[in-house]
């Protein structure tokens, strides 16, 4: 059976430039999604925070608009690996085949400086027989992560993350302490994107990203295509 580690941010706001702190946390569809994609093919999932703090989802997320209702009730099911998630300070990257991190603002602040999930990424990445995800803001647990000589890791890989035009469009953008698509270009990542909400995957070897909410099911099923053809027991 494969193993997927999703990482989810245990911030529940976010900081902005006038000091306000926004409510956040991680977005619904984008752990939702993929978690139920993954489980119902027989993967083994855990999920983990910083600290094991209980993650909340973004109430934005949970919107009749964002089909709250349908996610809000499957969340609250899940019982457990919710309420008590491991602690990311204990997980072992050579437990998992892959590891899969969730979007929402949450991770702008926690996981863009978190030096657990960096030194995760820092052995799964060059192991191509692991598998390396992310969705949306997701990418901003990408930030930290360099290798033995200080070069960040993700330097040159092609990869797509929320865009700096969806920011704008929501109306975030001008009080948001960093745009994760200008950070990563930064950065130096080869980046590639879609239409504004349009959903949008970009494959590049063992690194699967995502652009946005739309996204969450292609990727989760790139995800699960990327462990079937590692030689996992997953149907492709």
């Amino acid at each position: 059976m494969s193993s997927v580690l999703v990482v989810l941010s245990g911030a529940h706001f976010w900081t902005q430039t006038n000091g306000h702190q926004k409510p956040t946390g991680y977005w619904a569809e984008e752990f939702a999604t993929p978690y139920r994609l993954l489980t119902e093919a027989g993967v083994d999932v855990t999920v983990a925070t910083p600290g094991g703090r209980a993650p909340v989802a973004d109430e934005m997320s949970l919107t009749a608009e964002q089909g709250g209702d349908q996610f809000r009730d499957y969340l609250a099911g899940l019982g457990t690996v919710l309420t008590h998630p491991v602690r990311l300070e204990d997980a072992d990257p050579a437990d998992y085949d892959a590891v899969f991190v969730p979007g929402g603002h949450g991770p702008m602040q926690d996981l863009a400086v978190n030096e657990d999930i960096a030194a995760i990424l820092a052995t799964m990445l060059p192991d191509q027989s692991k598998i390396v995800a992310a969705l949306c803001h997701g990418l901003a647990a990408f930030l930290p992560a360099v290798d033995a000589d200080g070069d960040w890791l993700f330097r040159g890989r092609r990869l797509v993350s929320f865009i700096d035009e969806e920011e704008r469009q929501v109306g975030l953008a001008a009080n948001a302490p960093w745009l994760i698509e200008t950070r990563l270009r930064q950065a130096g990542a080869v980046f590639e994107h879609g239409a504004p909400w349009a959903s949008y995957v970009v494959v590049d070897g063992n690194l699967i990203t995502g652009q946005n909410p739309a996204s969450a099911e292609a990727a989760g099923q790139a995800l699960i295509a990327a462990l079937a053809n590692k030689g996992a027991t997953v149907p492709a």
